[in-house]
């Protein structure tokens, strides 16, 4: 098991609870695949420093996980196939 450090954004036009649902979705993926959080930090909406896909700002989530060293793949796999989510960055602690 491996620990990681996942960051994304989540296009704040979404509503709240869409947020929160996204949120789940992602934390509920790492527990079913073996993995477990150690933390999860809501840090807000934040302007970006330039637009990204014609949005100025978003909803940013650091997570803190281990998990085995293949399933970053299929994180970042069901993040590039959600529109909410503007960007994600999984790096290995």
């Amino acid at each position: 098991m491996n620990n990681y450090e996942l960051l994304y954004i989540i296009d704040n036009s979404a509503d709240d609870e869409k947020k929160e649902a996204l949120i789940a979705k992602f934390s509920n993926l790492i527990t079913d695949n073996g993995g477990s959080i150690e933390k999860v930090d809501k840090w807000g909406s934040k302007k970006f420093q330039y637009p990204i896909n014609y949005k100025n700002d978003g909803y940013y989530v650091l997570m803190n996980f281990t998990a085995k060293p293949d399933f970053p793949l299929e994180l970042e796999r069901q993040m590039r196939i959600n529109d909410a989510i503007v960007r994600f960055m999984v790096v290995r602690k």
